[in-house]
């Protein structure tokens, strides 16, 4: 069966809890006070089946005192009832009304002129041509125009058949994209314990899911659900359900607050918008103090302007950054009112475009330009979210943030991602990060390890975390971003090494200065042999300052001239002249077989046991000997 849900709108006293009575059975009045004074002060709730369309109605209060209420209702309607009272024609609540429906763009609806039974044929006539005034130009102008009376049944059934044709007509919601039920009623049941209602905007709810109260971020476990009254074991997008929640208190939730599945909405206090004000508004200036309310919540916030404007004239369509002063829950594509301070009226509405920006203001050129990029369709997800990957910088967006902030249902995700790629978004790990920002910090890092090179000629190259903390100092910049530049650049053969970064063209010359004592401390250790010189005498041959004979005598063991044995260093040639040594006893005896001791190896060359330790061990590693016991073979 399809789902529809149907909302009242209207001034105080036109009828609407009637009508609904009459359409459902169900009276939507359900508190004392309501009964006592004969108004809606709550929003009320019932439901019925036309043919195959179960729909639940929804009555919002028509007082202007409760607007905020009614506000709570509206956002998840499929289809308005505009009634207006035949003996009563519009009135100021009808028009708000009519208008927070068009700004919300609910996609349709009726006209449903009610107490007929009221008002004689002129009367009706003329509420009918004031009717068609208020909605010319509308989704309210071709509309049907109903006239019914509760009381007597004349024009029920007509009302009937044209809800049920509007299920034909209106779009389904997403079933396949997440879960997300704005609470619009709380309340307890006994036995059953906290028990939230509200209507799926989109998604699927089963019994056992665990999910998220926002913005609180409290974890909620659904024991129970009913849909239209009646025990269900799952609810989906459409559908008006009320939900029993366990790990969660009564006096722990408020209207206003979410349910969904975690990492799919955002929790924000600072939203980029477009906003529409109306015609009849004064002037919104900049800074000025809001009443926004979205879903089920009311949030105050303070507007400032994208550009340089001071205020949006009435009636004109604006860029705007609106600051909460209460964390609120959105996505990219929410619409929402806006209500003035005070008194509350309503001056306009708008649309998320970005409910988490990363762009510090708007009030720059930059900053209006940023917005702009933003402001394209909804279904241009891609657009909107490599708008949103460009703003962030090198430090990109996580790829929840695809769902959380650009609205995407998670199985349209890859989908995304694939269009994303032709639009050079890089996808980092868990990150996604515009590719231009890319070549950008590549270029940075090549700049980096010259300079380096340029001060450092001997170095062999930057150190690799002395390179991330120099470019890539955010916080906020990943790891695994400094990771893909680097080998991006290996791969393009533009840097090489591993724990040192160097150009691929880099070459260790010295030159000067440095040229004469690489040789004369190369001399030094050749010269010595098997007894390498400390480094007093070392400093002495070279005849330079400590600090400039170590920085060459590294060099050297960069460049394997020198090698290094436990802490005794040796030239390389004193080391290979050595195994051939070794090596030919095997072949100086008749069988073929030759050993080594230390106290052999001393006497031989005449070292001390400090030299000769480390060498026999090199001779080790280097599969020269193979120690047996004491002694030594020669391999």
């Amino acid at each position: 069966m399809t789902n529809l849900v149907v909302g009242t709108a209207g001034h105080i006293d036109h009828g609407k809890s009637t009508l609904v009575l009459a359409l459902t059975g169900i009276d939507p009045d359900r508190l004392k006070e309501e009964k006592a004074r004969g108004i809606t002060i709550e929003l009320g709730f019932a439901h019925t089946t036309i043919g195959e369309t179960r729909v639940a109605l929804v009555d919002v209060p028509g007082h202007e005192r409760f607007v905020r209420t009614m506000l709570a209702g509206v956002g998840g309607i499929d289809c308005v009832l505009l009634i207006v009272a035949a003996d009563g024609s519009v009135m100021p609540q009808t028009r708000e009304h009519f208008e927070i429906c068009r700004l919300l763009r609910i996609p349709r609806g009726i006209v449903v002129l009610t107490k007929a039974d009221l008002a004689d044929a002129g009367t009706r006539a003329l509420v009918r041509q004031e009717v068609a005034e208020l909605v010319k130009g509308s989704f309210l102008e071709a509309a049907d125009v109903i006239e019914v009376s509760a009381n007597t049944g004349e024009g029920m059934e007509t009302l009937r058949a044209a809800i049920a044709a509007q299920a034909a007509r209106v779009s389904q919601r997403p079933v396949e994209s997440a879960p997300r039920l704005p609470v619009d009623r709380v309340f307890t049941m006994k036995g059953f314990g906290t028990v939230i209602t509200g209507t799926l905007v989109s998604g699927r709810i089963q019994v056992d899911d665990e999910l998220r109260l926002q913005p609180v971020g409290r974890l909620v476990k659904v024991r129970g659900i009913q849909v239209h009254g009646a025990a269900a074991n799952a609810a989906s997008a459409g559908q008006r359900a009320a939900i029993n929640l366990g790990g969660v208190e009564v006096a722990q939730v408020d209207r206003g607050a979410t349910l969904a599945a975690a990492g799919t909405l955002s929790v924000t206090r600072r939203v980029d918008v477009v906003l529409d004000l109306l015609a009849s508004s004064k002037p919104l200036k900049q800074g000025a103090r809001v009443r926004v309310h979205n879903g089920t919540a009311e949030i105050l916030a303070r507007v400032s302007i994208a550009g340089s404007e001071v205020e949006i004239p009435a009636g004109a369509r604006a860029m705007a950054r609106l600051r909460l002063e209460t964390p609120a829950v959105l996505t990219r594509g929410d619409r929402f009112i806006i209500r003035a301070y005070s008194p509350p009226v309503t001056i306009g509405g708008g649309i998320v475009l970005d409910p988490a920006p990363t762009r510090p203001g708007v009030r720059s050129a930059d900053g209006l330009a940023s917005v702009l990029a933003l402001d394209v369709a909804i279904e241009k997800d891609a657009d909107a979210i490599a708008a949103m990957v460009a703003a962030a910088g090198l430090a990109g967006l996580p790829r929840e943030a695809i769902t959380s902030r650009g609205g995407v249902a998670p199985v349209a995700v890859g989908a995304t991602l694939d269009a994303l790629a032709t639009k050079g978004v890089v996808v980092v790990g868990e990150r996604i990060v515009a590719a231009h920002h890319l070549a950008r910090a590549s270029d940075l890092l090549v700049k980096l390890v010259t300079a380096f090179h340029r001060t450092q000629p001997l170095s062999d190259g930057l150190p690799r975390e002395e390179a991330r903390e120099r470019g890539f100092t955010s916080t906020r910049v990943d790891v695994a971003v400094f990771e893909r530049v680097v080998e991006d650049l290996k791969k393009a053969k533009t840097l090489v090494g591993s724990d040192r970064l160097a150009l691929s063209t880099h070459r260790v010359a010295a030159s000067g200065e440095d040229a004469r004592l690489r040789v004369a401390v190369a001399a030094a250790y050749q010269s010595a042999g098997l007894k390498p010189p400390d480094a007093a005498a070392v400093q002495a041959a070279a005849g330079a300052p400590t600090a400039a004979v170590e920085k060459i005598t590294a060099l050297l063991l960069r460049e394997k001239v020198l090698v290094r044995l436990e802490t005794v260093v040796f030239h390389a040639d004193a080391l290979k002249v050595l195994k051939d040594e070794i090596r030919a006893l095997k072949t100086a005896t008749a069988d073929g077989k030759a050993t080594v001791d230390v106290a052999a190896f001393k006497d031989r060359y005449g070292i001390s046991r400090k030299f000769a330790i480390p060498l026999l061990e090199y001779l080790d590693r280097e599969r020269v000997t193979r120690r047996a016991g004491d002694a030594r073979l020669v391999i």
